[in-house]
C-alpha cells in the first residue's frame, strides 16, 4: 500500500515525495488509517519498523488541515531518552517540510540553563507539537511553563522502556492533566502485564496493532558457550585476549549484575562504562555520548539500550544472562549488524537457562553453534534437549479434560469502514 492511498494531506506527501518515501511498511499500513480516523492505537513492533512515521504522518496531516487553538500545545510525544526524542526530532523536520503551521521542539534533561530558558519560551509560545522524555516534562509543568488541558494528541514511544526506568508514575501524573478528548497512541516492542495495565490506564477502547518480531539479521553469526555463571567471566578474558573488542555491548539481565561485571572489566583494565536505571538521565547522557564518540570500548548494560537507540557500528554483542524470550534476544543482537555491517551476538547459556535458550532457537528455526569453552577453564554443563512435559493421571493414564460449558465463549471482531469525507469531518470536530 502506497501512503497516496491513504488520507494523508498533500504537504505532507510533497514532503514524504520528496524523502522518496513511497511504499508504507507493514506498521504503518495498520496504524496511519486508525490514527487518522481519531481512534486511540496501541501498537507492538520492533526497532526499525517504522513506527515514528506510522504515528507523526497522521497527527501532522490532521494538525495541518486545521481547526486546533493556535495557542496550544496539540501534540506530546514521549520518548523515554534524549537520543530518542533528538530521533523523532529530526524525523519530524523532514516530514514537516511543507507544513507552514506545524513545528517541534525537543524538551529533555541533561542541557545547562540557557537551553531551560529556550525550552521555557517556545513552550509559552504554544509550540504545536512537544517531544519530550517523562522527567523534563514534569519538571516543566511543576513550575507552569506548559497548559496541556487543550492538547488534542498524546504519544507514548517505547513505552516497555519508560517502565524498564521508572517512569510509570510519572507518565499516569501526566496522562491526569490531559483532556477526555485527547486521542492516545502508545508504541511498545513488547506487551508484558505490565504495558497491558498501562495501555488500560491511558487508551479508551483502542485499535490494537501487534507485528510478529522478525528473524535477526543474516549477516550476525550468532553462537553461544554452554557454561556454568563462575566460567563467564573468564570466557570474556578470553575473547579479549584473543581479538581486538572496541564496539561492544554486554546485556545483562540485572542492574546489579551490571555493576558487578563492569567493575570486574575494569579490574581487567577493560575501557568499560554501566548503563542501567540507577544512573540520572545527565549520567546516562554521558556515558552514551562516550561510547557513541568511541571513548568507551565496552558499554555493560541493562535491555534499557536494547532498543530505540540508533548506533550503527557496533562489533559484538554478548548476552552475559540468556533473554527473557525471543522478542528481547531480537532487540538484543539487533544492536549489531546494522547499516550493511558484519555482526556478531555471542550468548552465555547456564544449567537453568537451556530451556529458555532452547525456546529461542524454536523462533530462530536453527540451532545455534555452541562453541568449545576455552582452554584451562574446565567442562561445562551437558546440553540437554529439554523436552515439554507432559500430564499424566494416576497410573500413567492421562486426565479427562472437563469439556463441561465448552463452547460458550464467543469472540468478537469488528470491521470498520473508512472513507475519507469520514474522516475529515470526524478528525476536526472531535479534536477542537
Amino acid at each position: 500500500m502506497t501512503f497516496e492511498e491513504t488520507y494523508l494531506n498533500d504537504n505532507i506527501l510533497d514532503a514524504l515525495y520528496d524523502m522518496h518515501f513511497d511504499e508504507m511498511t507493514p506498521i504503518q499500513e495498520k496504524c496511519i488509517p486508525e490514527i487518522l480516523d481519531g481512534h486511540d492505537v496501541l501498537g507492538v513492533a520492533q526497532t526499525g519498523t517504522g513506527k515514528t512515521a506510522a504515528y507523526l504522518l497522521p497527527i501532522l496531516s490532521m494538525l495541518d488541515d486545521g481547526g486546533f487553538p493556535d495557542d496550544a500545545i496539540n501534540c506530546i510525544i514521549m520518548s523515554p531518552t534524549r537520543e530518542l526524542a533528538q530521533q523523532i526530532d529530526q524525523a519530524m523536520e523532514g516530514f514537516s517540510y511543507y507544513l507552514d503551521n506545524v513545528s517541534s521542539i525537543a524538551v529533555y534533561g541533561g542541557n545547562d540553563g540557557s537551553r531551560f530558558d529556550q525550552e521555557i519560551k517556545s513552550l509559552r509560545g504554544g509550540a504545536p507539537v512537544v517531544i519530550a522524555t517523562p522527567g523534563r516534562l514534569l519538571s516543566h509543568l511543576k513550575v507552569g511553563n506548559l497548559d496541556l488541558s487543550k492538547t488534542s494528541f498524546f504519544v507514548l514511544d517505547e513505552a516497555d522502556r519508560m517502565l524498564d526506568m521508572g517512569f510509570s508514575e510519572d507518565i499516569l501524573q501526566i496522562n491526569k492533566l490531559l483532556p477526555d478528548t485527547c486521542q492516545k497512541v502508545m508504541f511498545s516492542a513488547t506487551m508484558p502485564s505490565k504495558i497491558r495495565e498501562l495501555a488500560v490506564s491511558l487508551l479508551k477502547d483502542p485499535v490494537e496493532v501487534k507485528l510478529k518480531v522478525s528473524k535477526p539479521a543474516e549477516k550476525i553469526q550468532q553462537s553461544a558457550y554452554v557454561c556454568y555463571d563462575p566460567q563467564k567471566v573468564k570466557i570474556i578474558e578470553h575473547l579479549f585476549k584473543q581479538g581486538e573488542f572496541k564496539r561492544v555491548i554486554i546485556f545483562c539481565g540485572k542492574k546489579d549484575r551490571v555493576k558487578e561485571i563492569n567493575r570486574t572489566l575494569q579490574k581487567m583494565k577493560i575501557n568499560c562504562a554501566p548503563m542501567h536505571s540507577d544512573l540520572t538521565q545527565a549520567e546516562r547522557d554521558e556515558v552514551m555520548y562516550q561510547f557513541k564518540a568511541g571513548q568507551i570500548d565496552v558499554l555493560v548494560a541493562t535491555d534499557i539500550v536494547s532498543r530505540g537507540i540508533d548506533i550503527d557500528d557496533i562489533q559484538t554483542v554478548i548476552n552475559f544472562d540468556v533473554p527473557n524470550d525471543a522478542e528481547d534476544y531480537v532487540h538484543r543482537i539487533g544492536r549489531t549488524a546494522r547499516a550493511d555491517r558484519d555482526g556478531v551476538a555471542i550468548t552465555f547459556v547456564n544449567e537453568k537457562d537451556m530451556k529458555q535458550f532452547q525456546q529461542i532457537e524454536k523462533f530462530l528455526e536453527k540451532v545455534v553453534d555452541k562453541n568449545t569453552l576455552p582452554e584451562g577453564l574446565g567442562e561445562g554443563p551437558e546440553y540437554k534437549i529439554i523436552e515439554k512435559k507432559k500430564h499424566s493421571g494416576r497410573n500413567g493414564k492421562p486426565h479427562k479434560r472437563n469439556t463441561k460449558g465448552a463452547g460458550k465463549g464467543t469472540h468478537k471482531g469488528a470491521s470498520k469502514g473508512q472513507n475519507k469525507g469520514q474522516h475529515k469531518q470526524k478528525g476536526k470536530s472531535e479534536e477542537k
